[in-house]
């Protein structure tokens, strides 16, 4: 258990906070606010938020609690003020531990643009800040929200870095269950792999707070966002979450500069309506832009929603169909092996660029197209191990 970052305490019963707005009378002394995500989940004493490892724990002594006389002291001081009433404190239960860790293709994740052909150090933690009905990791995502229970094996930023050097990893993936809820070990982690030449990325659902984004800007190098559906009521009934923080966090990840993709996975009923695809690749090309690559993967059962059959082909063509129609430059297909929407394409005279085999990628000579000379965008096309 580690002090958490970006959170705040709210106001005692009949206080005001900076901005002026008062607590009620029977307010809780010791809530706080975490600001990590979208939620603003505000957390009493003692409770969690809706990831689950985030614990207001107002009976830990602070670091002024340790000196002599103070709360906590084995050594009380007779001339020492009343002590004062417990103040909320946040702590994170996963700032130093792991529950799964791989070496992947980076094209797993899935990033078909960036660097592609090298290894991924990936881990991620336990816990998650959405509630899908449909998770595919459901194992490692919920247990804290539903049963309490955070495993995990003990880490450091350091040992994770030389893990990931010593594999010959070409960066290091917060993925898996959700990053945003681990982003004290993400951003110290972050830090140490690009200071060892170690790119990072961030696979993520894309609803963090925009003071989560603004310390992320200058720690994470490329990310896929899921843009899970197009509407709030689906965000509402599948996530417990909304659309709307999704999108801001993705028109400023563009803003920002990383590299980006999105990933659609498509649920039969539910966000596989032609309108809200087409609407959905609008939103792409226009806010984000035709380049960022779009990936559509195919369902399976799992979790809570096992009522639906896997996502049939025909459904999956036809959002390609959409995508590109839609002048989305590169739409892929997921789940479905061996299909031709698994490979590039330039752009600009439709010939095969990158061949796609399963997380294989036969690499192009260069970022330019063989056949016309067009370029193709992407980070790494042209790198030495190419």
């Amino acid at each position: 258990m580690l002090d958490a970052r970006l959170w705040k305490p709210l106001p005692p019963p009949g206080g005001a906070d900076a901005a002026g707005t008062a607590a009620s009378p029977d307010a809780d002394a010791t809530r706080v606010q975490c600001r990590l995500c979208s939620h603003y989940c505000i957390i009493a004493g003692g409770g969690t938020g809706r990831c689950g490892v985030r614990v207001n724990r107002p009976d830990v002594p602070g670091p002024d609690e340790s000196k002599p006389g103070a709360a906590g002291s084995n050594a009380p001081d007779p001339t020492a003020p009343v002590k004062a009433a417990p103040v909320g404190r946040l702590f994170t239960l996963v700032g130093d531990n792991v529950a799964a860790v791989n070496l992947d293709p980076v094209e797993k994740k899935p990033l078909f643009h960036f660097m592609p052909g090298t290894l991924t150090y990936s881990f991620g933690t336990m816990g998650c800040n959405l509630a899908c009905s449909f998770c595919q990791n459901w194992s490692l995502s919920r247990p804290p929200a539903e049963e309490g229970v955070v495993r995990g094996q003990r880490v450091t930023p350091a040992k994770l870095v030389a893990e990931a050097r010593a594999s010959g990893a070409a960066s290091v993936s917060f993925t898996y269950s959700e990053p945003t809820i681990f982003f004290e070990l993400m951003t110290d982690t972050a830090d140490a792999a690009r200071a060892a030449g170690l790119a990072t990325i961030m696979v993520s659902n894309g609803f963090q707070s925009p003071e989560c984004l603004a310390e992320l800007e200058h720690r994470i190098d490329a990310a896929n966002i899921d843009l899970k559906a197009f509407t709030e009521h689906f965000y509402a009934t599948q996530c417990g979450a909304r659309l709307k923080p999704v999108l801001h966090t993705l028109r400023t990840i563009a803003r920002m500069g990383w590299w980006l993709e999105v990933t659609t996975l498509l649920i039969p009923g539910l966000n596989d309506n032609p309108d809200e695809l087409r609407d959905m690749a609008r939103f792409i090309r226009d806010e984000l832009g035709p380049d960022v690559p779009w990936h559509l993967s195919r369902f399976h059962p799992a979790y809570r929603l096992t009522d639906r059959p896997p996502t049939p082909p025909a459904t999956l063509e036809r959002a390609w169909e959409i995508g590109r129609g839609e002048g989305l430059r590169f739409v892929y297909l997921g789940n479905m092996p061996g299909h031709p929407a698994e490979s590039t394409h330039c752009p600009a005279c439709g010939a095969l660029f990158a061949l796609r085999e399963g997380f294989h990628t036969h690499l192009p000579a260069s970022s330019r197209c063989a056949r016309c000379g067009a370029v193709v965008p992407g980070v790494g096309w042209d790198t030495p191990e190419n």
